[in-house]
């Protein structure tokens, strides 16, 4: 029977999209890999392609369309010996646009979330052929590919799973659920991998949908009479800024915050910086006081490896490589792309991938593998003047580090005499769940030592 396409989760927050442009028309015959459309998440444009072969036989949602939930069917696939009539009456546009075609798991059932917090994880799956078609009591069980392959992994019998689709197809919904039942009942041989989803942003976000947290009695009804007869703008909240909004109101209100805060003294990394940009001219480099930043906590979390740990729900992660993230503005909102591995690389390597992300992060061409992750975040304004702030923590990380500018200030020099100083003043919030008090301290003396005494991080 034909295949429906369904609207995919392509970023861990994802709860619906824009399906911005179609790459095929009725009648067009795709292979897996084929690009079949443009979806615009909530945090970038997207290629959707082809996981089987077919014809296109319908195509139910058109180019332009908001709001469209993942799993609604958003075209029909046609295989060898269909036809358009194969398609199920009924299945029009508009009810397809109101309901997905493969629901979610009941509520009281909190579905996995594999495919959400690792869409290469899920890209993967698609990449690899599906498994031949089941048979149980002589007769073929029908089951939609992405149902098969999600089966096949999780090593689920679909004999045993009952389909709520047409016909009593297994659709993604059936498989989900009986892979949340089965999980339950193996907790010894799959806790890792539970552990490892609890680290996605995911895990703990809010639907995308969601509306940020409000007062009692401040909903936007209230707001809005409020300001009856004066001049405004009405802006409407794009998926970004919803899911900013709702995460960071749940990190602020859910992470034990704690502030640590340090001056440190710039002038020996500056000159240093100004030497070694002198030198690197000839090959183009230029390396910034943020590239030292990002280098300086990179080492100071192998140098105190208990303050290298996420939060996990109910254990801690510690991680073995720095993974540093790094906030970078962009219009309506933020991404903080992860640079991997980051103390291993050179500062004129990091600094030249610490751009290429910025700009792509600014064209949302970020791949979600790109802003996942990390146990460790940086956030700078001090190049927007701003002398110093405090953070909220990006869960599941346990820390970041708010730096301000660096300012010339009158000092008192070793020897007692009154002297001038570049000082730049830096907040590490932490998260208390993850890392104490005392730890905490060490991580930021560590990142301090390595900032004063920058040629330190060339040895």
């Amino acid at each position: 029977m034909p295949t429906e396409i369904l609207m995919p989760a392509l970023s861990p927050t994802m709860e619906e999209g824009t399906l911005a442009k179609w790459l095929v028309k009725e009648g067009d015959t795709v292979s897996a890999g084929d690009l079949l459309a443009e979806i615009e998440t909530d945090k970038a444009t997207m290629e959707f392609e082809a996981v089987d072969e077919g014809v296109i036989g319908k195509i139910l949602i058109p180019e332009g369309s908001e709001g469209v939930k993942v799993n609604t069917a958003i075209a029909v696939l046609l295989g060898e010996g269909e036809s358009v009539d194969d398609i199920d009456a009924g299945s029009g546009k508009a009810d397809a646009q109101a309901t997905p075609a493969e629901p979610s798991a009941p509520a009281s059932t909190p579905a996995p979330k594999e495919a959400q917090a690792f869409p290469a994880q899920a890209q993967a799956q698609a990449d690899t052929p599906a498994p031949a078609a089941p048979v149980k009591d002589g007769q073929r069980i029908f089951a939609s590919p992405l149902a098969r392959r999600i089966a096949e992994q999780k090593g689920l019998d679909l004999t045993t799973i009952t389909g709520s689709g047409p016909k009593g197809r297994i659709v993604k919904a059936d498989v989900e659920s009986a892979t949340a039942t089965d999980t339950a009942k193996t907790t010894e041989t799959t806790g890792a991998a539970k552990a490892v989803d609890a680290t996605s942003p995911a895990a703990s976000a809010p639907s995308a949908g969601a509306k940020p947290a409000m007062p009692a009695g401040m909903d936007a009804n209230t707001v809005i009479k409020m300001y009856e007869g004066r001049d405004y703008e009405e802006i409407k909240l794009d998926g970004m800024r919803k899911i900013i909004a709702a995460r960071l109101t749940e990190a602020k209100q859910t992470i034990p915050h704690f502030y640590l805060r340090r001056d440190i003294k710039l002038d020996a990394l500056l000159k240093f910086r100004a030497d070694l940009n002198a030198t690197l001219a000839d090959r183009g480099v230029k390396l910034s006081v943020n590239d030292f930043i990002i280098k300086a906590c990179a080492l100071a979390l192998q140098q105190v490896p208990d303050a290298n740990a996420v939060w996990a729900g109910d254990r801690v992660l510690k991680l073995t490589a720095s993974d540093v993230a790094v906030a970078v503005a962009i219009e309506g909102g933020l991404f903080t792309p992860v640079i991997q591995d980051a103390e291993m690389k050179s500062l004129s390597a990091l600094s030249a991938q610490m751009k290429d992300l910025a700009a792509r992060a600014r064209d949302r061409k970020l791949a979600p593998h790109e802003y996942q992750g990390g146990s460790f975040a940086v956030s700078n304004l001090g190049m927007f003047g701003i002398d110093n702030f405090d953070a909220v923590i990006n869960p599941p990380h346990g820390a970041i580090l708010a730096v301000g500018a660096g300012i010339k200030k009158p000092i008192v020099g070793k020897d007692g005499e009154l002297t001038t100083a570049t000082v730049m003043s830096v907040t590490l919030s932490v998260d208390h769940r993850v890392i104490d008090g005392a730890l905490g301290a060490k991580l930021l003396a560590a990142i301090t030592e390595n900032l004063e005494n920058p040629m330190a991080m060339l040895a």
